[in-house]
Protein backbone atom coordinates (compact mmCIF):
# COMPACT_ATOMS: atom_id res chain seq x y z
CA UNK A 1 0.00 0.00 0.00
CA UNK A 2 0.99 3.63 -0.35
CA UNK A 3 0.20 6.73 1.68
CA UNK A 4 -1.22 8.53 -1.36
CA UNK A 5 -5.00 8.21 -1.22
CA UNK A 6 -6.96 7.12 -4.27
CA UNK A 7 -10.02 8.89 -2.90
CA UNK A 8 -10.37 11.57 -0.26
CA UNK A 9 -13.62 12.96 1.15
CA UNK A 10 -13.40 16.27 2.98
CA UNK A 11 -16.30 17.32 5.23
CA UNK A 12 -18.95 15.87 2.89
CA UNK A 13 -22.52 16.79 3.77
CA UNK A 14 -25.70 15.73 1.98
CA UNK A 15 -29.34 16.28 2.89
CA UNK A 16 -32.64 15.38 1.25
CA UNK A 17 -36.06 16.97 1.20
CA UNK A 18 -37.82 18.54 4.15
CA UNK A 19 -39.77 17.13 7.04
CA UNK A 20 -43.37 18.37 6.85
CA UNK A 21 -43.71 19.35 10.51
CA UNK A 22 -40.21 20.52 11.38
CA UNK A 23 -39.50 22.00 7.95
CA UNK A 24 -35.88 20.86 8.17
CA UNK A 25 -33.90 18.87 5.63
CA UNK A 26 -33.11 15.24 6.45
CA UNK A 27 -29.37 15.11 6.99
CA UNK A 28 -28.16 11.85 5.41
CA UNK A 29 -24.40 12.52 5.53
CA UNK A 30 -23.04 14.92 8.12
CA UNK A 31 -19.52 16.25 7.60
CA UNK A 32 -17.81 12.97 6.73
CA UNK A 33 -14.07 13.02 6.02
CA UNK A 34 -11.90 10.02 5.15
CA UNK A 35 -9.06 8.99 2.86
CA UNK A 36 -8.55 5.56 1.29
CA UNK A 37 -4.94 4.72 0.33
CA UNK A 38 -4.32 3.19 -3.07
CA UNK A 39 -4.71 -0.58 -3.33
CA UNK A 40 -6.37 -0.84 0.08
CA UNK A 41 -9.88 -1.72 1.26
CA UNK A 42 -11.91 0.57 3.50
CA UNK A 43 -14.90 -1.10 5.14
CA UNK A 44 -17.90 1.07 5.96
CA UNK A 45 -20.32 -0.34 8.52
CA UNK A 46 -23.42 0.87 10.36
CA UNK A 47 -27.09 0.01 10.58
CA UNK A 48 -29.52 0.61 7.72
CA UNK A 49 -30.23 4.31 7.37
CA UNK A 50 -26.89 5.38 8.81
CA UNK A 51 -25.85 7.06 5.55
CA UNK A 52 -23.41 4.51 4.12
CA UNK A 53 -24.96 4.18 0.67
CA UNK A 54 -25.66 7.91 0.37
CA UNK A 55 -22.03 8.65 1.19
CA UNK A 56 -20.93 6.17 -1.48
CA UNK A 57 -23.19 7.88 -4.01
CA UNK A 58 -21.52 11.19 -3.09
CA UNK A 59 -18.09 9.68 -3.74
CA UNK A 60 -19.22 8.46 -7.15
CA UNK A 61 -20.91 11.79 -8.00
CA UNK A 62 -24.22 10.01 -8.47
CA UNK A 63 -25.62 12.78 -6.26
CA UNK A 64 -24.23 16.27 -5.69
CA UNK A 65 -22.97 17.13 -2.21
CA UNK A 66 -24.38 20.08 -0.28
CA UNK A 67 -20.92 21.01 0.95
CA UNK A 68 -17.43 19.57 1.19
CA UNK A 69 -15.46 17.91 -1.58
CA UNK A 70 -14.43 14.54 -3.00
CA UNK A 71 -11.04 14.06 -4.63
CA UNK A 72 -10.28 11.08 -6.86
CA UNK A 73 -6.57 10.71 -7.59
CA UNK A 74 -6.12 14.36 -6.65
CA UNK A 75 -8.97 15.67 -8.83
CA UNK A 76 -11.95 17.37 -7.14
CA UNK A 77 -14.85 15.50 -8.75
CA UNK A 78 -17.46 17.68 -7.03
CA UNK A 79 -16.49 20.56 -9.31
CA UNK A 80 -16.47 18.66 -12.59
CA UNK A 81 -19.15 19.05 -15.22
CA UNK A 82 -19.87 17.76 -18.72
CA UNK A 83 -17.06 15.96 -20.52
CA UNK A 84 -14.65 16.25 -17.60
CA UNK A 85 -17.08 14.45 -15.29
CA UNK A 86 -17.87 11.84 -17.91
CA UNK A 87 -14.17 11.19 -18.42
CA UNK A 88 -13.42 10.59 -14.76
CA UNK A 89 -16.37 8.21 -14.29
CA UNK A 90 -14.29 5.45 -15.84
CA UNK A 91 -11.95 5.68 -12.84
CA UNK A 92 -14.71 4.96 -10.31
CA UNK A 93 -17.18 2.13 -10.65
CA UNK A 94 -19.86 0.42 -8.57
CA UNK A 95 -20.53 -3.28 -7.96
CA UNK A 96 -24.17 -3.66 -6.95
CA UNK A 97 -25.78 -5.75 -4.24
CA UNK A 98 -28.24 -7.59 -6.48
CA UNK A 99 -26.41 -9.05 -9.49
CA UNK A 100 -29.63 -9.80 -11.41
CA UNK A 101 -31.15 -6.32 -11.18
CA UNK A 102 -27.76 -4.77 -12.06
CA UNK A 103 -27.82 -6.36 -15.52
CA UNK A 104 -30.29 -5.55 -18.30
CA UNK A 105 -32.23 -8.80 -18.91
CA UNK A 106 -32.58 -7.89 -22.62
CA UNK A 107 -28.83 -7.61 -23.20
CA UNK A 108 -26.43 -10.48 -23.75
CA UNK A 109 -23.52 -10.91 -21.35
CA UNK A 110 -21.17 -9.62 -24.07
CA UNK A 111 -23.20 -6.44 -24.54
CA UNK A 112 -23.53 -5.85 -20.79
CA UNK A 113 -19.80 -6.10 -20.23
CA UNK A 114 -18.98 -4.02 -23.30
CA UNK A 115 -21.35 -1.13 -22.59
CA UNK A 116 -19.20 0.89 -20.11
CA UNK A 117 -16.05 0.58 -22.25
CA UNK A 118 -18.00 1.63 -25.34
CA UNK A 119 -19.70 4.59 -23.68
CA UNK A 120 -16.94 5.85 -21.36
CA UNK A 121 -13.76 4.83 -23.20
CA UNK A 122 -14.96 4.90 -26.79
CA UNK A 123 -13.72 1.38 -27.53
CA UNK A 124 -15.01 -0.30 -30.68
CA UNK A 125 -14.51 -3.37 -32.84
CA UNK A 126 -11.79 -5.87 -32.09
CA UNK A 127 -10.27 -3.76 -29.33
CA UNK A 128 -13.58 -3.78 -27.46
CA UNK A 129 -14.13 -7.47 -28.09
CA UNK A 130 -10.65 -8.26 -26.77
CA UNK A 131 -11.25 -6.19 -23.64
CA UNK A 132 -14.56 -7.98 -22.97
CA UNK A 133 -12.99 -11.42 -23.36
CA UNK A 134 -10.05 -10.48 -21.13
CA UNK A 135 -12.28 -9.17 -18.34
CA UNK A 136 -14.52 -12.23 -18.53
CA UNK A 137 -11.43 -14.40 -18.16
CA UNK A 138 -10.20 -12.25 -15.25
CA UNK A 139 -13.34 -13.05 -13.25
CA UNK A 140 -13.11 -16.77 -13.98
CA UNK A 141 -15.85 -17.15 -16.59
CA UNK A 142 -15.57 -18.72 -20.03
CA UNK A 143 -16.27 -17.00 -23.33
CA UNK A 144 -19.04 -19.56 -24.01
CA UNK A 145 -21.26 -17.32 -21.81
CA UNK A 146 -20.92 -14.24 -24.03
CA UNK A 147 -24.13 -14.84 -26.00
CA UNK A 148 -26.21 -15.85 -23.02
CA UNK A 149 -28.58 -13.68 -21.00
CA UNK A 150 -28.59 -12.97 -17.24
CA UNK A 151 -31.58 -15.26 -16.68
CA UNK A 152 -29.46 -18.19 -17.91
CA UNK A 153 -26.75 -17.61 -15.28
CA UNK A 154 -26.53 -18.27 -11.55
CA UNK A 155 -26.35 -15.44 -9.03
CA UNK A 156 -22.63 -15.95 -8.56
CA UNK A 157 -22.02 -15.89 -12.31
CA UNK A 158 -24.06 -12.70 -12.67
CA UNK A 159 -22.04 -11.04 -9.92
CA UNK A 160 -18.84 -12.03 -11.74
CA UNK A 161 -20.27 -10.45 -14.88
CA UNK A 162 -20.99 -7.28 -12.90
CA UNK A 163 -17.40 -7.20 -11.70
CA UNK A 164 -16.10 -7.80 -15.24
CA UNK A 165 -18.32 -4.97 -16.45
CA UNK A 166 -16.70 -2.59 -13.97
CA UNK A 167 -13.20 -3.73 -14.91
CA UNK A 168 -13.55 -2.95 -18.63
CA UNK A 169 -12.97 0.78 -18.03
CA UNK A 170 -9.85 0.21 -15.90
CA UNK A 171 -11.09 1.89 -12.70
CA UNK A 172 -8.98 2.99 -9.77
CA UNK A 173 -11.84 2.83 -7.24
CA UNK A 174 -14.53 0.17 -6.89
CA UNK A 175 -17.42 0.75 -4.50
CA UNK A 176 -18.65 -2.66 -3.37
CA UNK A 177 -22.20 -2.24 -2.08
CA UNK A 178 -23.02 -5.45 -0.16
CA UNK A 179 -21.38 -7.48 -2.96
CA UNK A 180 -22.24 -10.90 -1.51
CA UNK A 181 -25.38 -10.42 0.59
CA UNK A 182 -27.73 -11.52 -2.22
CA UNK A 183 -25.71 -14.67 -2.95
CA UNK A 184 -25.89 -18.18 -1.56
CA UNK A 185 -23.57 -18.76 1.37
CA UNK A 186 -21.65 -21.35 -0.65
CA UNK A 187 -20.83 -18.75 -3.31
CA UNK A 188 -19.94 -15.79 -1.10
CA UNK A 189 -16.42 -16.97 -0.27
CA UNK A 190 -15.61 -17.45 -3.96
CA UNK A 191 -16.64 -13.88 -4.80
CA UNK A 192 -14.68 -12.40 -1.88
CA UNK A 193 -11.57 -14.36 -2.83
CA UNK A 194 -11.98 -13.19 -6.43
CA UNK A 195 -12.19 -9.56 -5.31
CA UNK A 196 -9.01 -9.95 -3.29
CA UNK A 197 -7.20 -11.44 -6.28
CA UNK A 198 -8.42 -8.71 -8.64
CA UNK A 199 -7.34 -5.99 -6.22
CA UNK A 200 -3.74 -7.19 -6.43
CA UNK A 201 -3.81 -7.86 -10.18
CA UNK A 202 -5.37 -4.53 -11.15
CA UNK A 203 -4.14 -2.22 -8.34
CA UNK A 204 -7.70 -1.52 -7.24
CA UNK A 205 -8.90 0.48 -4.25
CA UNK A 206 -12.13 -0.67 -2.59
CA UNK A 207 -14.81 1.01 -0.53
CA UNK A 208 -16.69 -1.94 0.95
CA UNK A 209 -20.19 -1.35 2.32
CA UNK A 210 -21.55 -4.27 4.29
CA UNK A 211 -23.54 -5.42 7.31
CA UNK A 212 -21.45 -8.55 7.61
CA UNK A 213 -18.64 -8.09 10.12
CA UNK A 214 -17.00 -11.35 9.02
CA UNK A 215 -16.66 -9.87 5.53
CA UNK A 216 -15.14 -6.68 6.95
CA UNK A 217 -12.69 -8.65 9.07
CA UNK A 218 -11.62 -10.69 6.03
CA UNK A 219 -11.50 -7.94 3.38
CA UNK A 220 -10.76 -4.59 4.98
CA UNK A 221 -7.57 -2.81 6.00
CA UNK A 222 -9.40 0.11 7.63
CA UNK A 223 -12.94 0.37 8.98
CA UNK A 224 -15.25 3.33 9.43
CA UNK A 225 -18.38 3.23 11.58
CA UNK A 226 -21.32 5.42 10.55
CA UNK A 227 -24.10 6.48 12.87
CA UNK A 228 -26.91 8.85 11.89
CA UNK A 229 -24.93 10.26 9.00
CA UNK A 230 -21.68 10.80 10.90
CA UNK A 231 -18.44 8.84 10.83
CA UNK A 232 -18.06 8.20 14.56
CA UNK A 233 -14.95 6.01 14.49
CA UNK A 234 -12.18 5.07 12.06
CA UNK A 235 -9.51 2.49 12.82
CA UNK A 236 -7.42 -0.33 11.41
CA UNK A 237 -9.60 -3.43 11.19
CA UNK A 238 -7.60 -5.33 13.83
CA UNK A 239 -7.73 -2.34 16.18
CA UNK A 240 -11.47 -1.83 15.86
CA UNK A 241 -12.32 -5.46 16.52
CA UNK A 242 -9.90 -5.65 19.45
CA UNK A 243 -10.56 -2.28 21.08
CA UNK A 244 -13.45 -0.25 19.66
CA UNK A 245 -13.64 3.18 21.31
CA UNK A 246 -17.07 4.56 20.44
CA UNK A 247 -20.09 3.14 22.31
CA UNK A 248 -21.96 2.61 19.04
CA UNK A 249 -19.03 0.68 17.56
CA UNK A 250 -18.91 -1.55 20.63
CA UNK A 251 -22.65 -2.14 20.35
CA UNK A 252 -22.33 -3.23 16.71
CA UNK A 253 -19.48 -5.61 17.49
CA UNK A 254 -21.35 -7.10 20.43
CA UNK A 255 -24.22 -8.00 18.08
CA UNK A 256 -21.83 -9.75 15.71
CA UNK A 257 -23.37 -7.96 12.71
CA UNK A 258 -23.75 -4.33 11.63
CA UNK A 259 -27.44 -4.73 12.10
CA UNK A 260 -29.88 -4.71 9.23
CA UNK A 261 -33.44 -4.86 10.62
CA UNK A 262 -34.64 -6.69 7.49
CA UNK A 263 -32.05 -9.47 7.31
CA UNK A 264 -31.20 -11.53 10.42
CA UNK A 265 -27.58 -12.54 11.08
CA UNK A 266 -26.47 -15.79 9.49
CA UNK A 267 -23.52 -18.07 10.09
CA UNK A 268 -21.02 -18.09 7.27
CA UNK A 269 -18.21 -20.47 6.38
CA UNK A 270 -14.58 -19.37 6.75
CA UNK A 271 -13.31 -17.53 3.69
CA UNK A 272 -10.92 -20.09 2.26
CA UNK A 273 -10.00 -20.80 -1.32
CA UNK A 274 -12.56 -23.09 -2.88
CA UNK A 275 -11.56 -26.07 -4.97
CA UNK A 276 -14.83 -25.96 -6.85
CA UNK A 277 -15.38 -24.02 -10.06
CA UNK A 278 -16.86 -20.52 -10.24
CA UNK A 279 -20.48 -20.28 -9.23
Amino acid sequence: MTDRPTVRAIDVTKSFGRRRRAGAAVLAVNGVSLAIPARSTFGLIGESGSGKSTFARCLLRLVDVDSGSVELEGIDVTRLRGRALRSIRSRMQLVFQDPYSALDPRMTIADSIAEPARELKGLRGRVLESRVRQCLDDVGLGTHLLRRYPSELSGGQCQRVGIARALTVEPALLVLDEPTSALDVSVQAQILNLLNELQHEHDLTYLLITHDLDVVRYMADMVGVMYRGSLVETAAVTTLFADARHPYSRALLSLGVATDPVSPPSKRPPFLSSASGPA
